[in-house]
């Protein structure tokens, strides 16, 4: 159905109000979900086009409801489509230059033909204070006129018990600016699951947010919210549940992992999760039970696969290891043996980090980023390069073979960088 929304024919209503969003969730090369809220049960109506002046295409719910997610789908790779969300009787946002999304490249395109990606990683992030705020304003200081391609939230991104009023201050209305024009893909922390069950899937975590469940975005599916994969360009991406999930080698998770990590042949393998295997911030990994299961029981699984980078948060500082391989035990069996590099990983210095193309424990860098809300007090973990006290986000900037990984504090400046590069042998 084709339905034309020119200018000065767009009908703008006046007696009902967005009340969250809208926001971009299960972006693809093909399919996006747009998703909004309002005050009164309507029908949604979302309007797409190559232009802001001409949305030549729409979309209907089939329902009646307050909360609205309308999938769009047969797109074209690698586009930018402007969009309006609003009910058959009228508009109620977009059809302007701020909202659009930008689909993900084809999944045909050899890794050197596929345009630079960038990534925003906020962890810890939900509290909608005054240093979330610099934090955001820090990031979009940095990143400019440079879209942002999808963004990752790390867990507890809704301080203190995961409640709908908590999304409300520490999402959306911290990041409308990222919600709608940039897919965002969130892992649950544990304020997240105060108010939210991983068995059952019930709480404001998993009704607020759209996971690829059935593998509709790449990768295997997973069959459960909690935990999931996707493909963007030539990166796999995997988000687990280190908080109300089973994590042994036997549970549904793990294994799933194992199958989902065989089944890619990505050039980069990216996994994220809210409890760090190693850390020596607000919290300990030599102390804290799904800290030490997630390093004991995980890690040897994202290892024999390759994984490249691990992101994490729960600690609220920023913590970066060297390119290590083959430490599960507690930061006192930490030895010079298990670093694949020992450097800094940066090109100007010791030179990038260099991982052949689909190598099994050929090293892996892991990451917490855990002060996009507070900073606190840091100590020296034997894996980490660098362990900063400082708000920040994180920035990875993807383009064929190399990965550029960038800390950026509140105020937009880099902190700690490193780059990684994969070999052909």
């Amino acid at each position: 159905m084709i339905t034309y929304l020119e200018t000065g024919k767009a009908t703008v209503l006046e007696n009902l109000r967005i009340v969250r969003g809208p926001y971009l969730q299960l972006g693809s090369e093909s399919s996006i979900a747009i998703r909004w809220a309002t005050d009164t049960p309507v029908q949604g109506r979302v309007w797409y086009g190559e232009s802001p002046e001409r949305l030549c295409l729409v979309q209907d719910e089939t329902t009646i409801a307050c909360n609205h997610a309308v999938k769009l789908s047969q797109l074209a790779p690698d586009t930018k489509y402007y969009y309006a969300v609003g009910t058959p009787e009228g508009l109620l946002a977009g059809k302007t230059e701020d909202f659009f999304f930008v689909t993900a490249p084809s999944l045909d395109l050899a890794p050197e033909d596929i345009r630079p990606l960038r990534i925003c990683v906020l962890g810890d992030a939900g509290r909608g204070n005054d240093i979330a705020a610099s934090v955001r304003d820090g990031y979009l200081k940095f990143t400019g006129s440079r879209h942002t391609d999808l963004w990752l939230m790390l867990g507890d991104n809704a301080y203190d018990t995961g409640t709908y009023e908590e999304y409300q201050r520490g999402i959306f209305d911290m990041y409308p600016q990222l919600l709608q024009s940039s897919v965002l893909w969130t892992a649950i922390g544990n304020h997240d699951a105060g108010s939210a069950d991983s068995l059952s899937q019930s709480g404001p975590y998993y009704e607020l947010f759209s996971m690829p469940t059935c593998g509709e975005v790449g990768g295997l599916p997973s069959g459960t919210a909690a935990y999931y994969s996707f493909d963007y360009g030539n990166i796999h991406f995997i988000c687990l549940d280190s908080y109300g999930c089973d994590r042994t080698p036997e549970g549904e998770m793990l294994s799933w992992l194992v199958r989902d990590l065989a089944a890619t042949d990505k050039d980069w393998k990216i996994a994220f999760w809210h409890h760090p295997p190693y850390t020596k911030g607000s919290h300990d990994s030599d102390t804290e039970i799904e800290l030490i299961e997630m390093r004991e029981q995980t890690l040897p699984i994202v290892e024999e696969a390759g994984v490249d980078i691990v992101l994490t948060g729960h600690s609220h500082s920023y913590e970066r290891s060297y390119l290590i391989d083959g430490h599960y035990g507690t930061s006192d069996t930490f030895t010079e043996q298990m670093k694949k590099d020992g450097g800094s990983g940066r090109e100007g210095e010791s030179g990038a980090y260099q991982k052949p193309v689909q190598a099994s424990h050929a090293g892996t860098v892991y990451i917490v980023a855990g002060t996009s809300g507070l900073a606190d007090r840091v100590s020296p973990h034997p894996a980490m390069y660098t362990s900063l006290s400082i708000p920040g986000s994180l920035v990875i900037d993807a383009h064929g073979k190399r990965l550029h990984v960038q800390f950026i504090d509140n105020e937009g400046n880099v902190r700690d960088e490193f780059t990684m590069v994969k070999t052909c042998s």
